[in-house]
């Protein structure tokens, strides 16, 4: 399934569940939240997003302790875990999926290029490291991708 029938199922599940979602996203810089609003109908559902590109931001707006980001770098699963239950307590949604990773160019303090963690918050917790290829472009639209795709899985069960 694309991207776009899989953000349907969301929205379509999350209205009839009477459920919310809010993201909090670093290297895709949106364009989850953009994934999910071109569903006609989302703003019933989505609630809204923080779109934390620097540490500042994930610490002062998310909640991030600045401690995870210093033991586990901004690329972990501990700051993916805390940026997704972050946007989930303070936007107040049901569900809340958030992206962080490392784009490119290049590698970011020893991790590779195209590493991303993905994490979901809600009634099911679940987390995904990915190693992506593709470029810049590329290693963004796999993240949303498959942070969509593994959000409606988890809907469906």
């Amino acid at each position: 399934m694309t991207t776009s029938v899989y953000a349907t199922t969301i929205i379509e599940t999350l209205k009839a569940r009477g459920e919310t979602v809010s993201v909090a996203e670093s290297l895709t810089g949106g364009g989850l939240g953009h994934a999910l609003t071109a569903v006609p109908g989302a703003s019933e559902v989505f609630i809204g997003g923080i779109i934390a590109y620097t540490s500042d931001v994930k610490v002062n707006f998310l909640g991030v302790p600045r401690a995870l980001i210093d033991e586990f770098s901004v690329v972990s699963e501990e700051v993916a875990v805390a940026m997704a239950n972050g946007a989930r307590e303070k936007i107040g949604t049901t569900w809340a999926i958030s992206t962080t990773g490392i784009a490119g160019p290049g590698d970011y303090l020893g991790i590779r290029e195209g590493t991303v963690w993905i994490a979901i918050a809600g009634p099911i917790n679940q987390t995904l490291l990915l190693t992506l290829d593709g470029g810049r472009d590329g290693v963004r639209q796999g993240a949303i991708s498959s942070a969509i795709g593994n959000f409606a899985r988890i809907l469906s069960t």
